[in-house]
Parts: C-alpha cells; sequence; structure tokens
C-alpha cells in the first residue's frame, strides 16, 4: 500500500493520532478503534488488512495514558513523602519504584514538604482520578479530608505515619523494637545515661511511638547501681550547631559519672546531633556513645563511624506498592498493620564506655 503524499508519516516532530490512521485508511475513527481492541475479526477482511497496513506503515502506537482513561485507569500511583529532604523517603523511594516497575505502573512523586495544604492538593489529585492509588507518608491533615479521599473509592496505603480514623493499609518499621534494641545495645556496652534526640512528635505517629518505646525501656530497666536514666529533647531549631539544653545534659551525667549516650529518631536528627558534637568538639565511643534509628550512606563517613538501626526501607516501599495493587485489585480485606524489624549495625559510636 503507498499512502497519500498529504499523509503525515512517523516523524520526530509530529506524533501520529488515531485520526491520521483512520484519514488514511478512508476508515472511521470508530473502525480504527475497534481493530485496535481487538475486533478486527468484526470488521470485512479488506477493511482489517487495509487498517493494520496503514498502522504498520505509519507506524502507530496508541497512547498508553488514553487507552488508560478509556478503562478507567491511569497505571500511575502516588507515592506522597513529608519530606523529600529526609534520607528515609529516598530509599522509601527506591524500593516502591521497583516495584511499581515489575507491576507495570508508573509512581508519581509528591513532596509535601511537611506542609498540610499540599496534602490536601494530593488527595485532590486522587479524587479526580488522575491516579489509581497513592502511598502516603502523611504529614497532617484534617479527618474530613482523607474522608473524602476515601469516598473516592481509591485505596490508600500509609507508610511510617498512622492516621487516627484511617482504616487503610499501614506499613513501618517495629519502632519499639528499633528503640529497645538501640537502648539494650547501648546498656550492654556500659552507657548509662540517656538523651532521645527527635524533631517535633506532635502529629507523627513514629517519633511519638520512639518516644514511648524510650520511656518504658527505661520504666523495665532493673533498679541498681547501674540504674538507667534519660530523658528527650525535641530539636527547636534544625539549623543551630549548638544546644544548651545537649550540654547541660551531659555535664549533668558526667557529674554523676554516669557514662552518657545519645539515641536519635531519625537522620534528620542524627544530622543535627553530629552538627552540636562537632562544635563541642566531643569524641563519639569516649566522651559520649551514640546510636541512630536510620543507616545512611553517609554513617561510616562521620567520627568513627556511626552505630545505626536500618530500617527496611525498600521492602517498606515494596510492600506498600504490593498492599496498594491488591487493594486495586479488589481485596477486601481488613486493614492490615505491617511491622517489620529494623537491623543493628554496630560501629564505633557505641563502643564500650570507659568509667
Amino acid at each position: 500500500m503507498t499512502l497519500p503524499r498529504s499523509t503525515p508519516r512517523a516523524a520526530a516532530h509530529h506524533r501520529i493520532t488515531i485520526n491520521d490512521v483512520a484519514k488514511a485508511a478512508g476508515v472511521s475513527k470508530a473502525t480504527v478503534s475497534r481493530y485496535m481492541n481487538g475486533g478486527g475479526t468484526q470488521l470485512a477482511a479488506e477493511t482489517a488488512a487495509r487498517v493494520a497496513e496503514v498502522i504498520r506503515l505509519m507506524g502507530y502506537k496508541p497512547s498508553p495514558m488514553a487507552q488508560s482513561l478509556k478503562h478507567g485507569r491511569t497505571r500511575l500511583i502516588g507515592l506522597a513523602v513529608a519530606d523529600i529532604t529526609n534520607p528515609f523517603s529516598i530509599a522509601v523511594l527506591r524500593g516502591a519504584e521497583q516495584a511499581c516497575q515489575a507491576s507495570g505502573y508508573l509512581i508519581v512523586l509528591f513532596n509535601l514538604g511537611n506542609e498540610a495544604a499540599r496534602e490536601r492538593g494530593v488527595m485532590h489529585a486522587l479524587e479526580t482520578a488522575q491516579l489509581d492509588g497513592l502511598i502516603l507518608n502523611r504529614v497532617h491533615t484534617s479527618a474530613q479530608i482523607y474522608e473524602e479521599a476515601q469516598a473516592s473509592g481509591k485505596p490508600i496505603v500509609l507508610v511510617d505515619r498512622q492516621q487516627t480514623g484511617m482504616d487503610v493499609d499501614f506499613i513501618s518499621v517495629d519502632n519499639t523494637a528499633a528503640v529497645y534494641t538501640a537502648l539494650d545495645h547501648l546498656r550492654q556496652q556500659g552507657w548509662r545515661n540517656f538523651l532521645l534526640i527527635t524533631e517535633q512528635t506532635l502529629g507523627v505517629s513514629s517519633r511519638s511511638a520512639r518516644k514511648k518505646s524510650f520511656y518504658d525501656w527505661l520504666a523495665e530497666q532493673p533498679a541498681g547501681a547501674d540504674n538507667c536514666q534519660g530523658q528527650h529533647l525535641e530539636i527547636s531549631d534544625p539549623g543551630l550547631t549548638t544546644d544548651p539544653n545537649v550540654l547541660a545534659w551531659l555535664q549533668a551525667a558526667q557529674a554523676k559519672q554516669q557514662p552518657a549516650a545519645i539515641l536519635s529518631s531519625n537522620a534528620i536528627a542524627t544530622l543535627y546531633t553530629m552538627g552540636v558534637v562537632q562544635s563541642y568538639g566531643w569524641q563519639l565511643g569516649q566522651d559520649l556513645g551514640f546510636v541512630g534509628i536510620d543507616e545512611t550512606e553517609w554513617a561510616t563517613l562521620i567520627g568513627p563511624g556511626l552505630t545505626t538501626i536500618a530500617q527496611p526501607t525498600d521492602q517498606l516501599g515494596q510492600l506498600a506498592v504490593q498492599c496498594l495493587v491488591e487493594r486495586m485489585a479488589g481485596d477486601t480485606q481488613p486493614a492490615r498493620h505491617i511491622q517489620l524489624p529494623g537491623q543493628l549495625i554496630v560501629r564505633r559510636s557505641s563502643q564500650a564506655a570507659t568509667r
């Protein structure tokens, strides 16, 4: 078949459309669409052959997005993270992206920037059918917004942060086990006075859970000569490199001759803590011990190497996508709460305390 000279051909500057194919084949758009959707046997043999030849010669490929919308699906999964600057968010994204590719979905990343207004925008995208489902590492917004989003029938899976009143799948590290593992390790190394450093805990379930677990662990320790003590400090200004509260805590512990150690609740708190440690000239593993929740690429490069609790971030992202795909396929089992174990990675920042 020779195409008319006026018929557009596949070229870098022109995307061939169904209209182009229909015009070149001398048929209607509906006929081309019927052929593309497997209805060639319903057409006259000569018509089907002509359409097929035009499609071949023109190199026509239907838009995946248009086909998805026609069937009520976009093949897009949203991943909304509270703070893209947090290494945890990037690590979860990596696992989610791998699972999306394996399942035939594309991932759309939303950085909420710890702003509730942005979260409402993501909920709107879910409601208006721009996304097939959403993985949410939430900030904080009203229950009404979530109720409206859920009313759209699109599934939501929460990662790391829970929302009261949302009856959806939730996946996180086992925060209690992570804190207990870190403190047990520090205690075994001879540290006795502990400071938990977190970002603001209000409204963030993972931080609140780690704070509660910290005090629960302290309450369970036996009294005696080695009685463990501890307190919690929230970061007021992440940009500070000196903190009189941390200084006062360490000086008080030293006055009591209690080896002191810091547990940071995430990578952001770890960076803050390292700035304070450096500004005061303290030596990790000597002046004070340290364990941080979140394994990072730079943990081996700071001081003598930072002991960490590694979260299974790849698995968190992959499981979130798996749960979401199952819900999109019609799974109606009760909402699941999946907790995954963290892993203690020992380096010299937590080495045995000397009295």
